[in-house]
């Protein structure tokens, strides 16, 4: 294993096209389809960062902020931001393009956590985390507070609640 990698190793972007199988009767995309697109493209990010098998530990709040519409070409981009001993912080962002007007919108990200595993299946050591470039840096500074972020807004609505 390599003591380090940098988060463009693991950047990862993959293209849907939404088809009727992925769509509610709306003609809209099927949020556990979208959900599903999300988890994969993650879990290549988080494997092509480790060098390793990498499983879900969590996924936390997804807010669908845009409907993405059959025909539209969905893109799901992932990169790792953050790293523990075992496990992997991910970034991933969903967007929707039009292909015949080019128009293209945000419709949903979320912040997951892997776990890297060895080849016999047991939580492993990661490399490090590090960011060369001032791109990675301030892609690894935006997650860290777009994550910080949510979870104080979690804990707000949760305090609101009790």
């Amino acid at each position: 294993m390599d003591e380090t990698a940098t988060l463009s190793d693991s950047f990862t972007e993959m293209t849907e096209l939404l088809l009727p199988n992925d769509t509610n009767n709306l003609g809209r995309a099927l949020g556990g389809a979208v959900l599903h697109w999300m988890d994969i493209c993650g879990a290549i990010a988080a494997m092509r960062f480790s060098n390793r098998q990498c499983v879900t530990a969590s996924m936390e709040h997804v807010d669908f902020i845009s409907p993405i519409d059959i025909g539209e070409v969905v893109v799901v981009e992932a990169y790792v931001f953050n790293v523990g001993r075992t496990s992997i912080d991910v970034k991933v962002d969903v967007r929707a393009e039009n292909p015949v007007e080019g128009d293209e919108r945000a419709t949903t990200s979320s912040y997951f956590t892997f776990v890297a595993l060895d080849d016999d299946g047991v939580p492993t050591e990661v490399p490090d985390l590090t960011c060369p470039s001032e791109a990675e840096a301030a892609l690894r500074d935006d997650a860290v507070e777009g994550r910080k972020q949510q979870l104080s807004e979690l804990v707000d609505r949760l305090e609101s609640e009790a």
